[in-house]
């Protein structure tokens, strides 16, 4: 059988894994509106993979590497990175542009830099496997750890620094945080196709349901299913595995809009910012 084959089994615990800690991840980058800087950062990954390459070295430890590095500077913008696009924005090219040069100085390696931009999750090996395992873990763990805070911060971070809570280091935390999600989940969908994991199981989940905890269990189960869907049809189909997973997630989510609406029209335009339930709003003034 097709599952016995251990490049198939690789590909389905690496993609469990990504996909679990890519909802959960997301969900947060929803909330804080940092969609730009993850897609930033996984274009700097791309550099930071071809330039270990061209090193004679681990494109996963040079992807790690970038993404680290670039976290850590977005992060120390704090809240300010959300106002930032057009700086990231040059960041974003200047690094696909580096990626570009450091393969046309090494043209051997060409094939690895397509699975970089595209996904290779079928030639995932064992090695991988438990490296993000331990990446995911660790993410994962430390999410739980920072939930309430980052939560705290993320929904309303003037309120959450007045009363205390370190927002600045929550936010360059969040970003590491972020930064090892991406460079896992490129391992799957690749630099142009993160947003397939890394954002979509959480926007599609924010639309069915307005609890935190809740949210981020929906995100989970659709992340699984968008990954475990995608591998069965490419196995099926014989298609690229990134592009059987990102029509899954966008294809979800156009739905989502629609039928969103459709179940609880008023309850959907009544609802506020997602997890705002969380902070107590004032109460109403009477009239005398």
């Amino acid at each position: 059988m097709l599952i016995q084959q251990e490049f198939v089994q690789n590909a389905f615990l690496a993609g469990t894994i990504v996909a679990i800690v890519a909802a959960v991840v997301g969900y947060f980058v929803i909330l804080r509106a940092q969609a730009f800087a993850a897609h930033a950062l996984s274009h700097i990954g791309f550099a930071g993979a071809t330039g270990a390459v061209l090193l004679g070295l681990s494109s996963l430890l040079g992807m790690f590497a970038f993404v680290l590095f670039a976290a850590l500077g977005m992060g120390a913008l704090g809240e300010r990175v959300r106002g930032r696009d057009v700086e990231i924005g040059m960041v974003l090219s200047f690094a696909l542009g580096l990626g570009v040069l450091f393969l046309s100085l090494y043209t051997r390696y060409a094939t690895e830099a397509v699975g970089v931009l595209f996904g290779s999750i079928l030639s995932v090996t064992h090695n991988d496997v438990l490296v993000m395992l331990a990446c995911g873990i660790a993410t994962l763990l430390l999410i739980a750890l920072l939930f309430r805070p980052l939560l705290f911060a993320s929904i309303d971070p003037e309120v959450a620094q007045a009363r205390g809570v370190p927002v600045r280091v929550l936010s360059i935390a969040f970003l590491l945080l972020l930064a090892i999600t991406v460079a896992e989940a490129v391992q799957v969908v690749g630099v142009l196709l993160v947003f397939a994991l890394l954002v979509v199981p959480a926007a599609v989940a924010e639309r069915w349901t307005h609890r935190p905890f809740s949210t981020v269990i929906l995100a989970m189960v659709l992340g699984l299913l968008f990954t475990w869907g995608g591998l069965i049809l490419a196995f099926v189909g014989r298609w690229p595995v990134s592009f059987c997973i990102a029509a899954l997630a966008a294809l979800s989510y156009f739905v989502s809009v629609r039928t969103a609406r459709l179940v609880s029209p008023r309850r959907y335009r009544a609802l506020p910012h997602p997890s705002r339930e969380c902070v107590s709003a004032p109460a109403p003034v009477k009239s005398r």
